[in-house]
C-alpha cells in the first residue's frame, strides 16, 4: 500500500445484537456488516431469534442503522426482533403506569 492512500473498512457497525432471557440482558454483541447490507442479515438475525425462543429467550436489535431498519420493516420484522424496544427500562419523563381516566357509566357528556 502506498503512502496517502487511505483505506477503507471493510466492515460497518450496523447494530447491537441482544439477547435477553427474562427481561435481562444477558449478553450484547456489535452485528458487523460488509459494505451493504443484505437480506442474508436479516435471515440470520430471524434464525437466531427462532433458536432463542426455542430456549425460551429473545434476541432484540438495538441501535440499528436505517439501511438495517428498513430491512427488517421490509420482512415484517421490525417488533419480532423488537427494533428500538428497550431492555429493564423504565416509564420514560413524564409517563406513569397506572389508569389515566374513570368513566361513571351515569356520567352525562359534557
Amino acid at each position: 500500500m502506498s503512502p496517502g492512500v487511505s483505506r477503507r473498512p471493510t466492515h460497518v457497525i450496523a447494530a447491537t445484537v441482544v439477547l435477553v432471557c427474562g427481561g435481562t440482558e444477558v449478553a450484547s454483541w456489535p452485528l458487523a456488516c460488509g459494505a451493504r447490507l443484505e437480506l442474508t442479515t436479516v435471515d440470520d438475525l430471524a434464525r437466531l431469534h427462532v433458536a432463542a425462543r426455542r430456549l425460551g429467550c429473545a434476541v432484540w436489535v438495538r441501535d440499528a442503522c436505517p439501511t438495517l431498519s428498513g430491512l427488517l420493516a421490509l420482512c415484517g420484522l421490525s417488533e419480532v426482533l423488537g427494533a428500538g424496544r428497550e431492555v429493564r427500562g423504565e416509564p420514560e419523563g413524564g409517563e406513569e403506569l397506572g389508569v389515566e381516566e374513570v368513566v361513571v357509566p351515569d356520567d352525562p357528556v359534557a
